[in-house]
């Protein structure tokens, strides 16, 4: 009868022997640690597109605008995209368009705001053949509004003319344009 005792006791302290193995294996000291923290990548992109080709209608039916870039990135922290060598012919239902041009561009999530970066340049020939040229540094561009404005410095080459300034609102539909400040303007006499 003891023999059974101890070989109970014995086959209950190997079992028990197990389950205190077991459990301290699942409750080591290193789960208690604190966990790095996983860094996201804000500039992760979540989708890009190459030679991508984009047309936008007014509500009449009539073009707003066409859009071609190089590359275009979409920002999956920020849901901002990237635009490489955006090129825009912003019609505004004429046949007389504007023609945006710039190395790199920036659109808001909604779409409503175009931030252009690196020799931009925005040109129009009227139905009367005369041209207007306006470049700069950076401009941002509201395509739904027809506007653009910057506070970079600004040349407008047209009318005969050259004027520079720091700082422009570009009411694109209206084809007026006023430079802010520091105007500067040189025309030729007829």
């Amino acid at each position: 009868m003891l023999s059974k005792k101890i070989r109970n006791f014995l086959m209950f302290a190997v079992i028990a022997a197990l389950f205190a193995a077991v459990g301290y294996w699942n409750i080591s000291p290193e789960r208690f640690l604190e966990k790095p923290v996983v860094k996201v990548d804000e500039n992760a992109i979540d989708y890009y597109a190459i030679n991508a080709y984009s047309l936008q209608f007014l509500p009449d039916g009539g073009l707003q605008y066409e859009m071609t870039s190089d590359k275009v990135e979409h920002v999956q922290a920020s849901e901002i995209t990237l635009l490489t060598n955006p090129d825009l012919q912003m019609y505004r239902g004429t046949v007389y368009p504007w023609h945006i041009q710039s190395k790199r561009g920036e659109v808001n999530p909604d779409g409503t705001e175009v931030e252009l970066i690196d020799s931009v340049r925005i040109a129009r020939t009227d139905e009367k053949n005369r041209e207007t040229i306006i470049t700069s540094s950076r401009m941002t561009v509201f395509p739904q509004q027809q506007y653009a404005q910057t506070q970079q410095a600004v040349r407008i080459d047209g009318a005969g003319g050259v004027s520079t300034g720091n700082g422009m609102k570009a009411y694109l539909k209206e084809s007026r344009i006023h430079l802010l400040s520091n105007v500067r303007g040189q025309y030729e006499a007829r």
